[in-house]
């Protein structure tokens, strides 16, 4: 029939002007990619279990609602009308993300969620766009929709993984995450310029521009600025005005560790001198120690042990290479004798040990917003267990609010683990003074398969002048009621940890 064609054009379906398969495939493989760094907030939001189901849950939201109304709105404007506003939007909004999230933190607390959310919803929304509108652009015939729409929905998918990959194990390591988000941002944008000067029709480019800048220019007075941005931490070291020694590191915002680097006897927070006690205690004066300790921070305790009891010999596990970088190039790591620091999860570090290899086993890498809880869990303690000799002690930091739900469930969880437990803290926290409200912050778990003589950690606590006390036996029992212990396949730790609050150091 005269005029017909094999390969009817749908109606309604613009000629997709020069966008070629390539272009396509580009264009919806970058916007995918990008997607995945939007992830990268746990600087500035912290790294738990809520913070990282909501970012993961706004992420789907947007892609969803990108999707959808990018569809829906390319079928009513011309599509390559869309391309370049959303690219250059989005860039915009990332490249001011860092910025804006520092300064939310700092001056309006209360809405940092709510700021956090926007700054992922508004560019995923607007990448998850850029798929539906390239697909609109090469739907030009009803003969090839299974193929265009299986290839971009491939390409995506491929994206994202690439996205995903490069982020974690290439972009975090080498890059602060400030630095990852505004190059994030400039790609962006340059992209938008570049569809742009192909069809000659928006003129937002240059101001978006000028935004990207700003906000790259705004990261160098924004409060609450890092050192460094490590992999998982916003990290600062703070010198001490009372003590020229003395150096305290803040991850995100709390303090976490406190070092003299000229006397690593020098003990600043109660928790830490808590644990000395103990160790002092527990075992012989001097007596040379091999220590296992499953986190890091500043490596006070290792220190510790090293100038008191010399031939100690500690190793570390510490997650973040951040810190440990810090500890060598800002705390004097390099002149603590004994202490060997591996980058590496605590639980697969105690995996590597021998049976039977370790005198002492120390747990401090617990956070006040942030508790792996996979180092929690009653069979992370039976690994802890394996690695001690018979006269072996477990000392961890415990930290908890409220009413120290998550405490009680570690405690009890230890119980299930250990012949001998005991909890060192303040009296009202440990319900030895019920006239008391228990504030929460810091407490001491101690267990072993041997009695540890509880009245010479008492002595040596009382020495320190921590005015911390010792709970076990029924004390120990009615303090943690029906606490359930956390297992590898119950640790909700999040849901039970209540959260840091404004004026307690870690």
């Amino acid at each position: 029939m005269t005029g017909s064609s094999s390969s009817p054009v749908a109606e309604g379906t613009p000629h997709n002007d020069g966008l070629g398969p390539r272009t396509a495939a580009v264009l919806v493989f970058g916007s995918s990619a990008a997607i995945v760094a939007l992830r990268l907030l746990a600087p500035y939001l912290g790294l738990t279990l809520e913070t990282s189901t909501m970012v993961i849950g706004i992420a789907l939201t947007a892609i969803a609602v990108g999707s959808w109304l990018g569809g829906r709105i390319a079928d009513q404007v011309d599509p390559r009308r869309l391309l370049g506003p959303s690219l250059g939007v989005s860039g915009a909004v990332v490249a001011l993300t860092p910025a804006v999230l520092r300064s939310t933190a700092e001056w309006a607390p209360a809405l940092l969620l709510l700021i956090a959310s926007l700054t992922i919803l508004v560019p995923g929304a607007l990448l998850s766009a850029v798929t539906p509108i390239v697909t609109k652009l090469r739907l030009t015939s009803l003969a090839e929709t299974g193929t265009v729409v299986g290839r971009l929905s491939g390409v995506g998918t491929f994206g994202a993984i690439v996205g995903t990959v490069l982020t974690g194990f290439v972009l975090v390591s080498r890059l602060p995450v400030s630095g990852i988000l505004i190059g994030l941002g400039t790609l962006l944008v340059a992209g938008s310029a570049l569809v742009e000067w192909r069809r000659r029709g928006w003129s937002g480019t240059p101001a978006l521009a000028l935004v990207v800048v700003a906000g790259g220019l705004a990261m160098t007075v924004a409060p609450g600025g890092c050192d460094t941005e490590t992999r998982y931490h916003c990290a600062r070291v703070v010198a001490d005005p009372d003590r020229d020694s003395g150096r305290t590191l803040v991850l995100d915002g709390l303090r976490h560790s406190y070092v003299d680097l000229d006397d690593p006897t020098f003990l600043e927070f109660e928790y830490v001198r808590a644990i000395a006690s103990v160790v002092d205690a527990a075992f012989p004066e001097d007596e040379p120690l091999a220590a296992h300790h499953v986190g890091g921070g500043g490596l006070t305790i290792p220190r510790y042990l090293a100038a008191t009891r010399p031939g100690t010999r500690s190793l570390v596990s510490e997650i973040d290479g951040g810190v440990v970088a810090i500890d060598r190039d800002r705390l004097g790591l390099g002149s603590a004798a004994g202490v060997d620091v591996r980058v590496e999860d605590g639980r697969l570090g105690l995996r590597r040990l021998d049976d039977g290899s370790r005198d002492l086993v120390v747990g401090d890498a617990f956070g006040g917003v942030s508790v792996p809880w996979h180092l929690t869990t009653v069979e992370a303690m039976t690994d802890v267990r394996r690695v001690l000799d018979e006269d072996g002690l477990y000392v961890a930091n415990l930290i908890d609010h409220g009413g120290l739900a998550f405490a009680r469930a570690e405690a009890a969880t230890l119980g299930e683990t250990f012949e001998h437990v005991a909890l060192v803290g303040e009296p009202a926290d440990i319900g030895l003074d019920p006239t008391a409200t228990a504030l929460g912050g810091n407490l001491v778990v101690i267990a072993s398969d041997r009695p540890v003589d509880l009245r010479a950690v008492q002595k040596a606590l009382d020495a320190r002048q921590t005015g911390w006390k010792i709970a076990t036996g029924d004390d120990l029992a009615s303090w943690i009621g029906d606490a359930r212990p956390l297992t590898d396949d119950y640790a909700p730790v999040d849901q039970l940890l209540q959260p840091y609050s404004p004026g307690n150091g870690r």
